[in-house]
């Protein structure tokens, strides 16, 4: 068994707490935080939802006894915040209590933070501990961070595809074939579990007039992203479902831009880099995590762009000798990989998860 410390331990339990905010915190970072008095947990909370209480506070409020939080210390996987938002300052409150130690994984990434935090705590005269499990703080909030430090959405790839290398069966608009089912019903659960956990999800144009999906969350609990979709000259059905008005939606389009109920339409020019363009709209729109569903086209566009986070591939047992090719991934570098196995024989499914290095 690794030997951790004692302060790695509690950070640890941060890093759990935090997880349950994955599907409902969104903009904001997973925050856990706990409460210790000599050895002994007192208090525990994390962030629940963007514009709720942070995890700072609801671990504080947690405490029964709150005489006891002068003799405490304070662990929060990022830096408690120190301006004005939804919520007021959770360096402030931490000095109003008079918690005499924080220990802190790793320092927020936004600017509005950024080491003010842990300045107005130390100015305080508070004991800050900084960077304890730093590699998996870090990690945990990879989408948060990366949305600061590199100024765009963290972009997931996903598709399912079959053994021999086929996404689906060849189809044109205007025939009657149905897609080729590949996915099972608890793999499209884990599918809906990870839009939920993502700000947007996109497609393009041939999958929208394809398949009509709805692109919402439906096997899972959780909120539906943003709908995208790439249709360069507007020539998607009007009753089809990403035009239903009932889940926010934006339409990439080369018409002027506008907007109608819940839905937008946002111009770009198509004759430059369409990736690069809708990449640039995000980080403006405040959106930190894309998931894109597209078909072979957009996936490849994406992956040529090198404008890319993850790529998770569902693969089956199925054969089917010819179809739509998948992109090629022969030659990813600079990429860690992680395999989930589901079912046996004829029914099995593995994912594999594509995480890039940067």
């Amino acid at each position: 068994m690794p030997d951790y410390s004692i302060d790695q331990i509690f950070m640890k339990r941060c890093l759990q707490l935090a997880l349950n905010g994955k599907a409902t915190c969104a903009p904001n970072p997973m925050v856990g935080a706990v409460v210790v008095h000599k050895g002994k947990i007192i208090g525990e909370g994390w962030h629940r939802k963007a514009g709720e209480l942070h995890a700072e506070p609801n671990a504080i409020r947690s405490v029964i006894d709150p005489d006891l939080l002068k003799e405490s210390t304070l662990y929060v996987n990022l830096e408690p915040c120190s301006h004005y938002g939804k919520t007021p300052p959770c360096a402030d409150l931490i000095i109003d209590k008079h918690i005499p130690r924080v220990v802190i994984g790793s320092v927020d990434a936004c600017p509005l933070v950024a080491g003010k935090g842990v300045s107005r705590l130390r100015a305080a005269g508070i004991h800050v501990t900084l960077g304890v499990e730093e590699a998996a703080c870090l990690d945990l909030n990879r989408a948060y961070f990366n949305f600061f430090i590199n100024k765009r959405p963290y972009v997931i790839l996903k598709w399912a595809q079959t053994a021999d290398g086929f996404m689906d069966i060849s189809r044109v608009p205007g025939e009657q074939n149905c897609a080729l089912k590949i996915s099972t019903s608890f793999t499209q659960l884990i599918s809906h579990k990870l839009r939920s956990e993502c700000d947007a999800i996109l497609v393009g144009t041939k999958t929208a007039v394809l398949d009509n999906p709805s692109l919402n969350v439906r096997a899972w609990t959780g909120n539906n992203p943003i709908r995208m979709l790439i249709d360069r000259g507007l020539i998607l059905p009007v009753d089809y479902n990403l035009l239903n008005g009932e889940i926010q939606t934006i339409v990439f389009t080369e018409k002027p831009s506008s907007k109608k109920g819940n839905i937008s339409w946002i111009h770009l020019d198509f004759e430059t880099s369409v990736v690069e363009q809708i990449i640039d709209k995000l980080y403006t729109l405040n959106i930190h995590t894309l998931l894109v569903e597209g078909g072979a086209f957009l996936l490849d566009s994406f992956l040529k762009s090198g404008l890319w986070n993850e790529i998770h591939v569902e693969t089956s047992a199925l054969h089917i000798d010819k179809g739509v090719s998948v992109p090629d991934i022969s030659d990813l570098s600079h990429t860690v990989m992680e395999d989930h196995l589901f079912g046996v024989g004829k029914n099995s499914r593995s994912i594999r998860v594509y995480r890039r290095v940067e």
